[in-house]
């Protein structure tokens, strides 16, 4: 007999500690199963999973062919440790090396712990110390990692690790430069190069940024934001390290945000739809210099999980399923479907400020005024607008990821058009609720 969702919900407030989260106010959904885009929770309401659960879950909830895997590895050998050489190791591997372009992984088991080991070899490779990333920016929840991170999560873990200097963001709504794309130099560029001069350039090992920003506003860069960062770590001999946690692995339609743009990073850190969050694993793929180097030079650095044979495993299975399935594909003909229906709601609604997308990454900025662009919520809060549209979407049993005054929506990479159409509609129910609240009459077709 199914014991009571209360009751389960219940145990797991008290026995339990829920990241990101006051204790006594959590509020967890009881999630019992999971098919595709769909997931049931104890009490039998179906839900669309329109974030992938933390924008991982790409190939959608429970696919075979991972699975399979999955048990025929667990059948075969369960552990091995990170000194030993296993067949879904050296698989995963080369499967890296041919789709990033790069040399050789070292494997973590998430992204905090691949960007904490990206900015350790980084050090190591170049002898410098300082490593330069964005104030819009996640890297993940350790202490290195975190303190990296420009997001506000970090102010209570300060002052972290030394080393970390901030720029700001191609963040062209809002552009800290008083700038819009067509009239502006690319200050976002030219000042990290001021910033380089000011802290010397012998100093500076790397630069970290997300390849598209993630649950700090998904900031989409123009077109020649990496040509020219590129261009600039070229210049002055500093790594570029690209965080495609979030944006890697076919979020975008490739297998990295950056090859939209043309360039190739020296090192890339990755995670989440690595294996689509089937086992828990992240990467840390470097060039073929950087590899070259420690060759002769020690890599001081490892993890008793790391390359895990049952994770790797996944892995492998989860990377043909991109390929067998054409998911790329499906994400970048969804995704067009997806760019019009959310310029159609910039148009529409007036407390939609901006739309930001690349594939089936993307998400709506939110403001009380067009004209001024005031957030619909404060930064770092939230505001009962912003409550009105969240609670709407989630009583409709959709659930998306919302922070600050930005919705996402970014949903597996397996999702139809008449799945998408179902969730994108109670998100316009929503919108027209927050637009009543705000007095401003919803704009006609």
């Amino acid at each position: 007999m199914e014991r009571p969702s209360s009751e389960v919900i219940q145990e797991n407030r008290d026995y339990t500690l829920f990241s990101w989260s006051v204790q006594s106010t959590s509020n967890p959904i009881h999630m019992t199963k999971a098919q595709g885009v769909w997931f049931w929770d104890g009490d039998g309401n179906k839900w669309l999973d329109f974030s992938s659960q933390l924008i991982n879950i790409n190939v959608g909830h429970q696919h075979p062919k991972v699975l399979e895997a999955i048990k025929k590895q667990v059948d075969e050998l369960c552990f091995a440790g990170p000194s030993f050489a296993t067949e879904p190791r050296g698989k995963l591997g080369k499967k890296l090396a041919e789709v990033t372009g790069l040399a050789k992984s070292f494997f973590t088991l998430g992204g905090a712990e691949a960007n904490e080991n990206a900015m350790k070899m980084a050090r190591l490779y170049t002898g410098r110390d300082k490593i330069i990333t964005r104030y819009r920016s996640y890297h993940g929840a350790t202490m290195g990692s975190m303190t990296a991170s420009g997001d506000p999560r970090r102010w209570p873990v300060e002052p972290g690790i030394p080393g970390i200097v901030r720029v700001f963001d191609p963040y062209c709504y809002r552009c800290p430069f008083g700038k819009t794309p067509d009239s502006c130099r690319r200050e976002c560029v030219s000042h990290i190069e001021e910033v380089i001069q000011m802290e010397g350039p012998h100093t500076v090992a790397a630069i970290l940024v997300e390849g598209i920003t993630g649950s700090n506003g998904l900031l989409v860069p123009p077109d020649d934001y990496y040509p020219k960062l590129r261009a600039l770590c070229d210049k002055y001999g500093i790594l570029l390290i690209t965080d495609e946690v979030m944006s890697g692995f076919g979020r975008t339609g490739k297998w990295l945000s950056t090859q939209h743009y043309g360039v190739k990073p020296d090192i890339v850190t990755c995670a989440k739809g690595l294996t689509s969050g089937y086992m828990p694993l992240g990467a840390v793929i470097v060039s073929q210099e950087i590899a070259d180097y420690f060759e002769k030079n020690m890599l001081w650095g490892g993890l008793t999980y790391s390359g895990h044979p049952v994770s790797c495993a996944a892995a492998v299975a989860n990377l043909s399923v991109y390929e067998e399935e054409h998911l790329f594909e499906n994400t970048e003909a969804q995704g067009r479907y997806l760019a019009e229906r959310l310029e159609a709601m910039k148009r529409k609604y007036a407390c939609v400020g901006d739309v930001r997308y690349k594939g089936l990454f993307s998400v709506l900025e939110l403001v009380r005024d067009k004209a001024t662009k005031e957030p619909l919520a404060p930064f770092n809060g939230t505001s009962p607008e912003m409550q009105k549209l969240v609670g709407h979407v989630k009583s409709k049993h959709v659930y998306a990821f919302s922070r600050f005054n930005m919705l996402w929506v970014c949903p597996p990479l397996v999702i139809n058009q008449e799945e998408l159409e179902h969730g994108l509609g109670v998100i316009e129910e929503g919108l027209a609720l927050v637009d009543q609240m705000l007095g401003t009459p919803v704009a006609a077709d």
